[in-house]
């Protein structure tokens, strides 16, 4: 009976004990299914983003859906470098599926993260980055359920790279499509552009430049929430300002409601720090990623209220009326300068501003 008990306790000891990488740099090893891998799951992924539906470590998590209609969006995250003044590639990644969801009118729920590292990776990074993500998740109100590791040779990669998937329940009844938008409509931007481009770009170090600016990455849903919830009815379509800016989103509302939007330059929120880069550069600001910004296009005869709302969120204290929405020149966008001129804001071309998120 004592032998029995004591293996008994042994087992129980070995259930218990937390498995640790002794390793400092990532190894192909890690990404091969054996049992360095597990040992990286459990000690680093599991440890971060423990909860019962990731516990597990299944093929993939049993959800109960909470509504009758599922938001779900998949993100790819190759912001290069990793970390940056505000934020790194772990809330980036969390922040930037959370904020898909919510311009679909969803309360996010779920999450799934795939990475892909690269050979001779830090793990002590890994950490940090694990780190990031789990305390943007818990500041969203998400979990991490399920996900997947590969690991390649080095030189094949640039690090690391972070796949997220999401779903949510759409709660309230609502309807967004930039289909639905229609002359008369105001556009309204939740704060400051341009802030998120112009942190990853002075952290590259390429250009000498010295500057105080900070990424905006945030979560959105809760802004949003209290938007649709005060105007269910009169909030046309919701758009977050990431790769292209706020002029690329624009531009995809004007084409899909073949109406007209007409942009006031002296309305558009961008901090001084980010207009001198932006100049330096040779760049439009209305092109630079945001990453906790979004496009609200609302009933005209509500912009007032719309603004009153934002505004009385943390999030939204720099939200600002941009412009209307016009019948013709369909399918274009238009900016009234600061000198009295017309411009058209076109569709971008190229990437001027690569890795980017």
């Amino acid at each position: 009976m004592n032998r029995e008990r004591q293996v008994l306790a042994r087992i129980e000891r070995v259930r218990r004990r937390k498995p640790v990488v002794r390793e400092e740099l990532i190894t192909l090893a890690h990404g091969a299914g054996g049992k360095a891998t597990h040992t990286l799951i459990e000690a680093v992924f599991l440890e971060a983003f423990r909860n019962p539906l990731l516990e597990p470590l299944g093929d993939g998590a049993l959800l109960a859906p909470a509504a009758e209609r599922m938001a779900f969006t998949t993100d790819s995250f190759v912001v290069s470098p990793l970390f940056f003044p505000g934020g790194d590639i772990g809330d980036l990644a969390v922040n930037g599926t959370v904020n898909d969801l919510a311009m679909c009118g969803a309360r996010p729920a779920h999450l799934s993260a795939g990475f892909i590292l690269e050979e001779g990776f830090p793990v002590a990074d890994l950490r940090r980055i694990t780190a990031s993500m789990a305390a943007a998740a818990e500041a969203a109100g998400v979990t991490i359920v399920t996900g997947d590791t590969k690991v390649v040779q080095r030189g094949k990669a640039d690090g690391c790279y972070i796949t997220t998937s999401g779903v949510g329940y759409v709660e309230q009844p609502v309807t967004l499509s930039a289909a639905g938008v229609r002359p008369g409509d105001a556009v309204i931007v939740s704060g400051s552009i341009g802030d998120h481009g112009a942190a990853v770009m002075l952290a590259r170090d390429d250009y000498g430049i010295e500057a105080s600016v900070a990424s905006d990455t945030a979560p959105l849903h809760d802004i949003v929430a209290e938007l649709l919830k005060a105007l269910p009815e009169q909030v046309r379509t919701l758009r977050d300002a990431t790769r292209g800016g706020v002029a690329t989103v624009l531009n995809e509302v004007a084409s899909a409601s073949e109406t007209a939007i007409v942009l006031r330059e002296d309305a558009v929120p961008v901090r001084p720090e980010v207009t001198g880069i932006c100049e330096l550069l040779g760049l439009d600001p209305l092109y630079v990623a945001c990453e906790g910004r979004f496009v609200a296009v609302v009933d005209g005869a509500h912009a007032d209220q719309a603004l009153d709302v934002l505004r009385g969120h943390p999030l939204g204290a720099g939200a600002a009326i941009i412009g209307s929405v016009a019948a013709d020149p369909q399918g274009l966008v238009l900016l009234r300068t600061s000198f009295g001129g017309t411009r058209v804001v076109d569709v971008l071309v190229g990437d001027p501003l690569p890795r980017i998120c």
